[in-house]
């Protein structure tokens, strides 16, 4: 960068107080998005340890297409933030249909999918008894995909328009219908794990509905709600531009997964810790997911302003803050994790193992953070295909292999399995900010 020590120090300031004022509704927001699955846990937990180990083992594949599709709605968010950043809202309403169109289509793609691979589970390894009651919820959660897939396109375009508040308002309406929900279909209609997938259906389903009657009736939304027709190959070009984000976050996910599934060959109470430990790992990675979005966000925009100079001061802002921010979630999980798991379920065993796992989420939580703030500060310049394959590399031939080393040949179970893991984030924390900084050099200005 051609700016003095000082000059960079002032703009790195500079950009902390708004990546805050961005990232803390959007963690707030992306909270009551986890807080449903957590639900789930507290709410299944008293059915005994193999509905819990159904739950994970749903969680486990889901986290696959969750991911995948996660591609797709930043992607659109990224376009919005770009084309309200150079003051175009027409284009931002034309980005936002066309984007939902892609949702609904890429949603019930996964939908369908999920569903497709449900008789594979027995053949896999998975423990018997949990393949035998794991299907009406394995269903109802990939219903529950098309909902929330599409809720996170309209939430993408009030976050990159100033409103990030109002989608979080509408992420926690989610929240107040499922836990009453949960507790009725669960406990007093007797539906036992079915009734927690139907509660997450409505409870998504009616965040969407409130979410597109605020976008087609509030006053301040009007310059974004610009008439514009659905085209087909608008579509096809956000599809094109979000696949290798698809195929990127959906291999993170996928290898999650996989981890999900060794778990399960260790029988029923290790995946019912690995659900425990799983439930709160997505509460806490709403700080880096957060983060990740709000750099991506100021990134879009700065592109879009054509103030490039600020590129690199974004991204050690976000990094500064969500260093400092997860080491407090590190300290909590090393103090506070016997107490966290006894929460959320009532079995010895699993309670002892769940509070091995959260030391090993303890260590993760620093390079977790790095790794997810510099994935979306590329995201932000649209750069996703070279990011994609340095996450394929750090996950698939280092953090899988790792895992079963440790978890299997070395015999150190499900906490070895975890910190196996571990190898694939410090290997995505490393080579995806030197990625960035490579493609923000400035050349030397003429003297």
């Amino acid at each position: 960068m051609t700016s003095t020590p000082l000059l960079s120090r002032v703009r790195v300031r500079a950009e902390i107080l708004p990546l805050i004022r961005l990232s803390v509704p959007l963690m707030i927001g992306l909270f009551a998005a986890t807080a449903i699955w957590v639900v789930d846990t507290v709410m299944i937990a008293p059915l005994g340890t193999v509905p819990l180990a159904a739950a994970g083992i749903t969680a486990a594949v889901l986290i696959i297409l969750i991911s995948a599709l996660w591609g797709l709605v930043t992607v659109v968010g990224v376009q919005i933030a770009t084309a309200d950043g150079a003051g175009n809202p027409a284009e931002v309403s034309a980005i936002t249909r066309n984007g939902l169109a892609l949702a609904l289509f890429g949603g019930g793609t996964g939908a369908a999918l999920m569903i497709a691979v449900l008789p594979l589970l027995g053949p896999i390894g998975q423990p018997q008894q949990v393949v035998d009651i794991v299907g009406p919820y394995w269903v109802a959660m990939a219903v529950w995909i098309v909902p929330f897939t599409m809720f996170f396109v309209l939430k993408g375009l009030f976050d990159a328009t100033g409103r990030a508040w109002v989608g979080v308002a509408l992420s926690y309406l989610a929240v107040l219908v499922n836990v009453p929900a949960n507790y009725s279909f669960i406990h007093i209609l007797d539906l036992g794990i079915l009734g927690a997938g139907l509660a997450s259906i409505l409870s998504q389903t009616t965040a969407l509905i409130a979410a597109l009657i605020y976008w087609r009736i509030a006053p301040s939304m009007a310059p974004y709600r610009a008439p514009s027709r659905i085209r087909r190959a608008r579509v096809m070009a956000q599809a094109r531009e979000g696949l290798p984000l698809c195929i990127g976050y959906a291999g993170e996910g996928g290898a999650y997964a996989f981890i999900g599934i060794m778990i399960g060959w260790l029988g029923a109470t290790p995946l019912a810790a690995h659900q425990v430990a799983h439930a709160i790992a997505g509460l806490a990675y709403v700080i880096p997911l957060g983060m990740a979005g709000a750099v991506s966000i100021r990134i879009g925009n700065a592109v879009g302003a054509e103030t490039r100079e600020r590129l690199r001061a974004i991204l050690l802002a976000g990094l500064a803050i969500v260093t400092l921010w997860q080491s407090l979630v590190a300290l909590t999980f090393i103090l506070g994790g016997p107490a966290i798991a006894a929460a959320l379920s009532q079995d010895a065993a699993v309670i002892t193992l769940a509070s091995a796992l959260l030391l090993v989420l303890a260590l993760m939580q620093v390079i977790d953070g790095v790794q997810s703030t510099a994935l979306g500060a590329l995201r932000g310049l649209m750069d996703n295909r070279a990011p994609t394959a340095i996450t394929l590399l750090a996950y698939w031939p280092a953090a899988l292999p790792a895992a079963y080393l440790v978890g299997f040949v070395l015999g150190q179970g499900t906490v070895g399995v975890w910190l196996g893991y571990t190898v694939g984030i410090a290997i995505a924390a490393i080579a995806l900010p030197w990625r960035f900084w490579r493609r923000t050099r400035v050349a030397p200005a003429p003297h």
